[in-house]
């Protein structure tokens, strides 16, 4: 059974990043799949890259009008403005599983197209183990950011934010920015910040960590916490005295608020800089309850209102590793593939298997709600 893959043009602003790399169109193509890729302005692959890979280059939203037996790849949300059915069976990040705003309409879009959903954060081995994330760099890039932030604030002051931020080629330009920033505050004579990062022992934290090591914040001034630290539930007061909150948890579940206004409102706080790199804005039971939007690369945080001690900001960008958008794609893509190759047996192996019966309860969901 031969596959036909429509990798789509992503059309969040400022997504860099691409489900399909030109190292694994190549392998899929001698796996036999047929593979069409879209022009993207904002990708960080070149589409040359892919013509020489040997995908056929297709005009950028033509998946809407591709025949119906295409699977459509790509990574961030649709545009909410759109409402037409879809028809497809799509690969994708829908953030629409855990009660997030809008996420009824998502699903509807399916429900009444016939399509299919198989989401990329669902996608689980035999081990219930997600097969690829993007959590070490959204780890990796949402300290990064932290670290620019709390060093704004020291060669700045208070009365500005941090300006816009921009994907970087590569690591090293990354890590050389990032560097310089932080020697420019400690010129400043700003103490070596203590950084708090919750859910350390997962891939997310692992990357936040490895970021804070090459910049060259010490290892003492590192706290990291997981489920042993936390399992006394929030909020915690260690968090607001600490100079930059890293949160790198997978919320499934509702928990105790990790920090509140009461912890925040005190004039000995520390906390300058909150990274959400978890990023549950529209959830529920996001344990971050003092925020309520997320922020983007042209306006990375947002400030937080508090009473009392230093100007407080949350960076909530739900696409981190955008910030390094070719070494984040390679790694996820790298990933991603062994579970790509077995789309010709989707309907009988686990990993598909299993994401498409969550697609399905959770279009039950809405159907029920409006009985």
């Amino acid at each position: 059974m031969t596959v036909s893959l429509h990798l789509r043009a992503e059309t969040k602003p400022l997504e860099a990043r691409a489900a399909l790399t030109p190292s694994t169109v190549k392998i899929l193509l001698r796996k036999g799949f047929n593979i069409y890729v879209e022009e993207s302005p904002q990708s960080t692959f070149n589409i040359k890259e892919y013509k020489e890979a040997g995908a056929e280059i297709v005009p950028a939203g033509s998946w809407v009008n591709a025949p119906r037996d295409r699977i459509i790849i790509g990574l961030k949300e649709l545009p909410e403005t759109d409402k037409f059915p879809l028809v497809h069976e799509h690969i994708q990040f829908a953030h629409c599983y855990k009660n997030q705003a809008g996420w009824k309409d998502v699903l509807q879009r399916f429900i009444d197209g016939k399509g299919t959903l198989y989401d990329l954060e669902f996608l689980e081995n035999d081990e219930g183990r997600r097969v690829a994330a993007f959590g070490f760099y959204a780890g990796f890039a949402g300290a990064a950011l932290g670290i620019k932030d709390w060093a704004f604030k020291q060669t700045h002051g208070d009365s500005q934010d941090l300006p816009s931020v921009s994907p970087y080629a590569n690591e090293r330009d990354l890590i050389k920015d990032i560097s310089s920033d932080y020697r420019a505050a400690l010129k400043k004579g700003a103490k070596k910040p203590k950084v708090l990062i919750i859910g350390a022992l997962g891939r997310c934290g692992s990357g936040a960590t490895e970021l804070l090591h090459k910049v060259g914040i010490p290892e003492v001034n590192i706290l990291k916490w997981d489920i042993k630290e936390t399992s006394r539930g929030g909020p915690f007061p260690e968090i607001a005295q600490a100079d930059i909150f890293i949160n790198c948890i997978y919320l499934s579940q509702p928990i105790p608020p990790f920090i509140n206004f009461q912890l925040l409102n005190q004039a000995n706080r520390r906390l300058r800089s909150v990274v959400d790199v978890s990023a549950d804005t529209t959830n529920p039971h996001n344990p971050i309850p003092i925020y309520d939007i997320a922020t983007v690369f042209p306006k990375p945080t947002v400030r937080v209102p508090t009473t009392a001690g230093p100007k407080l900001s949350v960076i909530s960008i739900d696409h981190l590793p955008s910030l390094l958008p070719r070494e984040a794609s390679e790694f996820f893509a790298r990933d991603l593939l062994p579970s790509l190759e077995l789309l010709p047996q989707r309907h009988t192996a686990p990993v598909w298997v299993k994401a498409e019966k969550l697609f399905k309860r959770h279009c039950t969901r809405v159907q029920g709600s409006k009985l």
